[in-house]
């Protein structure tokens, strides 16, 4: 079942340079239905979808290993089975102020047409 997220909904979420989850924010918790307790210290691969092609994620890390910042359109899965999509933002950071590099990802609801080009898109990808 699709989690349809609200025009103000802002999903955040800070990883260490592995990818483990130091932080995420209470929209985040929500509409991927974890508590911020199951969330912390778990790979953020938790929320992928099976559906997403791995070109799209191998671009992301590609992308943000690199120092730039990475957008796109993805589709997560929630702890009950369903699914979202968002609109992606992923940029290098310091973690949390340790002296290790992570990554920050803040995500906004993507619209119908949005979802519909980046579906078409994924279908041509593996």
């Amino acid at each position: 079942m699709e989690q349809i997220l609200n025009d103000n909904d802002f999903l955040v979420s800070q990883t260490d340079s592995k990818g483990k989850i130091l932080f995420a924010n209470e929209d985040f918790c929500k509409i991927a239905g974890y508590t911020l307790e199951e969330l912390i210290g778990k790979p953020h691969s938790i929320v992928r979808h099976a559906n997403m092609p791995h070109a799209a994620f191998k671009d992301l890390w590609d992308t943000v290993k690199n120092g730039k910042i990475w957008t796109g359109y993805v589709k997560n899965s929630t702890k009950n089975g369903g699914f979202y999509w968002v609109y992606a933002t992923v940029y290098p950071n310091m973690a949390c102020g340790q002296n290790e590099h992570g990554y920050m990802s803040c995500r906004r609801k993507a619209s119908s047409g949005e979802i519909k080009a980046a579906e078409a898109l994924y279908k041509t990808m593996r």
